[in-house]
Formats: C-alpha cells, sequence, structure tokens
C-alpha cells in the first residue's frame, strides 16, 4: 500500500488518473472528494478508458464490495472521507480505515494508493501510525509551474527520489530534464545568483539558489529562507561571518532555491556562502561556475 499526500489542488487526482491510463490492470477509483461525474469528465480528457468508479465511503460497505469482487489496483480519493469508527476525517476513522485497507490489500494481493490531506507542516493529515502502515510514502508538491512527486519512505528503496512533472492541458507531462527547466530562467551576470549540484535521492540536479542581502532597519536583522535548511543556512552565514570577516551584522539575509523546489543537501553549503558572498560584495559569479560542497564550521 502507498500514501500519497498532497495540498488540494496540487493535482493528486490528475497524477492518479494518469497511473490508471498507462496500467493494463482492473482499477477501481473510489471517488470520496469529487463526485464521479467529475471524475468521469477528467478521465475523458486525459484519455483513461478502463476505470470503475465507486461512491461508497462508509468502510464496510465497501470492504465487503472489494473481498467480493477484488480489483488489481484500488485508488481511494481521499482517506479522510471514509467512514469508519467516527466522522470522516477524524483521527479514529483515518487510522481504521487505512490500517483496513492495508490489511485487504495484503490479504487479496491488491495495490492500493491512498490520498491524504496534508498539515501546514506539511506532512499527512492523521495519526503518526499511519504512515508506518503503508509500504511508501510520497509526497506531490508544487513548484512553481511544476509538480514534484518525493518520496519520504520506501521499505523496498531508497528515499528522496524526486520525479518532476509540467502540468498541461492533457495532464501531468514527465520532465526529462529538470535541471535545464529549473536553469532556463536564471539571469546571467546578477550578484547573488550561483548554481548548485545537489542530489535529490539518486540523482543530480543543478540547482539556483539565490541571495540578498539589505540594510536591516530592525535591531537584530532578519534571515529569510525558502526551499532550504534554515539551521544549515545560519552555520553557512555564521561561518561566512567568522571566517571570512564578511559583515552581516546589519544586514538582512534572504536566500532562495529557485524553482519552489524544497531539497535538503548538505552539499548546497557551498553555494549557498558563494550567492551570499556575491549579494554582499556585489559582484556576480562566473555563468559557468558549478559547486558542490559542505560547509564546515572550522
Amino acid at each position: 500500500a502507498i500514501l500519497l499526500g498532497g495540498e488540494p489542488g496540487v493535482g493528486k487526482s490528475t497524477l492518479l488518473l494518469e497511473l490508471a491510463k498507462h496500467l493494463t490492470r482492473k482499477v477501481y477509483y473510489l471517488a470520496g472528494e469529487e463526485s464521479p461525474a467529475q471524475i468521469k469528465l477528467r478521465a475523458r480528457r486525459l484519455g483513461v478508458k478502463d476505470l470503475l468508479l465507486l461512491k461508497e465511503t462508509r468502510l464496510e460497505p465497501l470492504l465487503t464490495l472489494l473481498e467480493r469482487e477484488p480489483p488489481e489496483v484500488l485508488f481511494v480519493d481521499s482517506i479522510q472521507t471514509i467512514e469508519a469508527g467516527g466522522s470522516p476525517g477524524s483521527l479514529v476513522a483515518v487510522r481504521e480505515a487505512t490500517h483496513a485497507f492495508v490489511r485487504l490489500a495484503k490479504e487479496e494481493g491488491i495495490t492500493t494508493l491512498l490520498v491524504g490531506h496534508v498539515t501546514k507542516e506539511g506532512v499527512v493529515a492523521g495519526p503518526k501510525s499511519i504512515e508506518h502502515a503503508v509500504d511508501a510514502t510520497l509526497y506531490l508538491e508544487s513548484a512553481g509551474v511544476y509538480r514534484v512527486l518525493r518520496s519520504a519512505k520506501n521499505r523496498f528503496g531508497p528515499v528522496g527520489e524526486l520525479g518532476v512533472f509540467r502540468m498541461e492541458e492533457e495532464g501531468l507531462v514527465e520532465v526529462q530534464n529538470p535541471s535545464e527547466a529549473f536553469l532556463l530562467e536564471r539571469p546571467l551576470g546578477v550578484p547573488g545568483s550561483a548554481i548548485a549540484l545537489a542530489l535529490a535521492g539518486e540523482r543530480a540536479l543543478a540547482l539556483e539558489v539565490q541571495a540578498l542581502a539589505a540594510k536591516t532597519p530592525f535591531p537584530a536583522p532578519r534571515r529569510v529562507v525558502q526551499g532550504l535548511d534554515a539551521r544549515r543556512v545560519d552555520m553557512v552565514l555564521a561561518v561566512l561571518e567568522r571566517r571570512l570577516g564578511l559583515p552581516l551584522g546589519n544586514l538582512d539575509i534572504y536566500v532562495n532555491l529557485a524553482g519552489g523546489l524544497k531539497v535538503q543537501d548538505p552539499g548546497l553549503d557551498l553555494a549557498v556562502a558563494l550567492a551570499v558572498y556575491s549579494a554582499v560584495v556585489g559582484k556576480a559569479l562566473p555563468p559557468d561556475l558549478a559547486v558542490v560542497g559542505e560547509v564546515g564550521l572550522l
């Protein structure tokens, strides 16, 4: 069983339909979020032909149906709409429904994909036990015009793997060269921009780290970080100030990973350091320079 998390409107249902289009197996789609008519219209637009839509959201009747006529693949969209031992979306209902679907998947050999909403913290809403129950946890995230599918847990393979897609009229289209896509709009000759080579799972990506330095009107300067590990950025800033004598005490520092991506790789440290240094001294880095490296305290 696989758990797929993502914010509303990010494209989770579209991803399920794309999977159904490429499968030659018997697929049941449990439509709890949208009406079967809406799913049917979208499926027709995406070219999905063989798909059985279910509207039942009560757990017991669902299990009876699935045990009597088990599919090869089951999509549950979403686990928060299932009525099981409590009101839909409650901790009890989500836990009971998840464990029931996982148990059924193992007993009947059904490949099951459970869709879940995410909280403000970016994790699937519900008790922690649901992530322990499934074999893999995937997150679909928005990165500007792109969608990034990231593996957070995988019992049978590496975690941190990324798949990058572009949302088109005909659905999600794979981006064959993510590095080229994310660097396409990089401005040349501008201070504060550095190309980093980062690992996302087993895939190496070329990404742009952006930095901006501005005089602060506040007693304590601000440190704003997007897409990177804020604690590591703070450490890099401390090293720049202490070891290189870079005057950061009266500057607000903004650091961003371009493209809306979120990557936590120590190998990005050097690119952060160069981008910040470039922004502070006002001198652009060579356009053909790409760096990778972890920055230590000493």
